[in-house]
């Protein structure tokens, strides 16, 4: 192993002692706990990101989102012509001026959306879920109702994972509930990590398949943050799995589209609200102190990228766009990397991608907070105390799994 390789393993126990450390130092953590997840968490990525046939499975995923796109395109070049993907009218002045964020790479949100309200009714999501919870009550003893709901966000977002195990949140005692919210923070749904996927592919190849490995790594890496913050015991079990929300495919399928379009209004709404934001924030930064929002972050996330294992050169980088995550959100972080990427070496490329896979911001806080005390309204209070602590979690869990592809990603 290289002395970077070292860093990364060096810096996943950092990170755990920051969790630990940021939870107020409580008494209860199980060392098995530790070492079980920091296990899974290294084992569950030597997995997907070495054995043969899972990476052949990757390719496949990447062919597939590859197809939703181009099938994507056919629809958004019938609707809004050149706008939406279609043959130019005239000479494209650079490459990449023709394309639009919000006609040609968004409309995904509403085809994946649809699809995923399908294979939700069909039972398949329910089955990789139900799967995945198996999983993490064997290797961290969770209740079987919070390791549903963190199974769960491995594939939908952080308010439907919660909705898909309502009837048990308000049964759920402070540390289950804190581990549901933990992993919503730290995982993206389907709909937008093939956005994301699309948008970073240039800079790291097999982008979609890489997006979906770091979003089941994180899913563990979640749960030991969360356990480390607030150690207790997660007793709530849930022997049948939720009741399916359409009556039909073709209810389904119209449903998924209009919460496709809800999602896809509010990612648009979010970007041009929170890039505004932080321009007027570097507004009246930069002539008082010299500096911007983003450098301001680079330095305060600096350690963050050198936990993970990132080369001198590229830590202050990589901490700024951590710190445009956090604040802005993961979009504008993941167009930052498809646009800069050339100029980091690659192993760097791919811990940056692994790290920005995650909710974890400040818009997320209020989008969870605003949707879980909804569901249970008895425990608002509770939610919205937990949810500043479920974001530093997430934010450490979504570098842990980074730190762990650097630990098997040689320099």
């Amino acid at each position: 192993m290289s002395a970077l390789q070292w860093q990364s393993l060096a810096g996943m126990g950092a990170l755990c002692l920051l969790a630990w450390v940021l939870g107020g130092c409580r008494r209860g953590v199980s060392a098995r706990v530790v070492l079980a997840g920091l296990a899974s968490v290294l084992g569950l990525a030597a997995l997907l990101l070495n054995v043969a046939w899972l990476r052949v499975g990757f390719g496949w995923i990447g062919q597939a989102v590859e197809a939703l796109a181009r099938a994507t395109r056919a629809g958004t070049s019938l609707v809004f012509g050149y706008l939406g993907g279609a043959p130019l009218p005239f000479p494209e002045p650079f490459p990449g001026a023709a394309f639009i964020l919000f006609f040609q790479a968004l409309p995904l949100v509403l085809v994946v959306g649809a699809l995923s309200a399908v294979l939700f009714h069909w039972g398949v999501l329910g089955f990789c879920v139900r799967l995945l919870a198996r999983g993490l009550r064997r290797v961290f003893g969770l209740g079987g109702a919070s390791g549903f709901g963190v199974g769960a966000n491995v594939f939908v977002g952080m308010v439907e994972a919660p909705l898909m195990i309502r009837p048990w949140l308000a049964r759920m005692n402070s540390t289950e509930l804190f581990v549901v919210m933990v992993a919503g923070m730290a995982t993206i749904a389907g709909n937008m990590f093939v956005v994301y996927a699309l948008i970073i592919a240039p800079v790291v190849p097999d982008a979609a398949g890489q997006l979906l490995t770091a979003s089941l790594i994180s899913a563990p890496a979640a749960v030991l943050v969360a356990l480390l913050m607030r150690p207790g015991e997660t007793t709530t079990t849930a022997e049948e799995a939720p009741v399916l929300r359409y009556s039909s495919t073709m209810e389904a399928l119209v449903q998924g589209i209009g919460d496709g379009l809800q999602l896809m209004l509010g990612v648009m709404a979010a970007l041009i609200v929170f890039v505004a934001l932080v321009a007027l924030a570097n507004e009246v930064l930069q002539p008082l102190l010299g500096v911007t929002l983003q450098e301001v972050a680079g330095w305060l996330f600096r350690p963050l990228a050198w936990a993970m294992g990132v080369a001198p050169e590229h830590a202050a980088r990589v901490g700024e766009l951590l710190g445009v995550k956090v604040v802005v959100n993961e979009f504008v972080s993941y167009l930052a990397l498809a646009q800069e990427g050339a100029a980091m070496d690659a192993r760097t490329r791919l811990i940056l991608a692994y790290a920005m896979c995650g909710f974890a911001n400040f818009g997320s806080v209020g989008i969870m907070l605003g949707g879980m005390s909804a569901m249970v309204p008895e425990r608002r209070a509770e939610i919205a105390r937990l949810g500043f602590p479920a974001l530093a979690a997430g934010t450490i869990a979504c570098c842990i799994t980074g730190a762990a592809v650097g630990v098997l990603t040689a320099p």
